[in-house]
């Protein structure tokens, strides 16, 4: 049986993010979702916990962003200031720029963690989550969230 993450070994772990892999509704994004769920629960909550505010608006938040050509600051101030999720969407579609290119973004977002280096890095973490017999089968970042998460056994 294929073993799955030690508790505890990437920090606390938080399942209510959705998947990296779920698709924006307005715009096809990969992880824009994911990203507003973090700016929401930090809203929420005042802060991430560790494990997750070492890449809060930086590692893919970042990346989506540049691709969008956004700050993240401004999408979290976004989040935190709309009355609901109408409003949100209605000031998220003046922010974002009238082409997202979505398929150019998924195509690098699905990809992120195949260069040498990035599977270096995927086998680094899972040997450090108690893993190392799952390399070769999480090949990629996003699928790395979704396993630490649970959405992969």
């Amino acid at each position: 049986m294929p073993s799955l993450p030690i508790p505890g070994s990437t920090g606390e772990v938080l399942t209510c993010l959705p998947s990296p892999y779920l698709p924006h509704p307005a715009t096809g994004l990969l992880y824009l979702p994911r990203f507003l769920a973090k700016c929401r629960y930090v809203q929420a909550h005042g802060a991430l916990p560790a494990s997750y505010a070492k890449n809060y608006k930086r590692g893919l938040d970042r990346f989506l962003c540049l691709h969008l050509g956004l700050d993240p600051a401004a999408v979290e101030k976004i989040v935190f200031e709309s009355a609901g999720d109408a409003e949100l969407e209605e000031r998220l579609r003046a922010l974002l720029p009238p082409d997202v290119r979505a398929a150019h973004w998924n195509r690098e977002l699905v990809q992120k963690g195949l260069t040498p280096s990035g599977q270096e890095f995927i086998q680094a973490a899972l040997t450090a989550m108690g893993c190392a017999d799952r390399v070769g089968q999480i090949r990629t970042v996003p699928d790395l969230i979704d396993f630490d998460e649970g959405r992969i056994a």
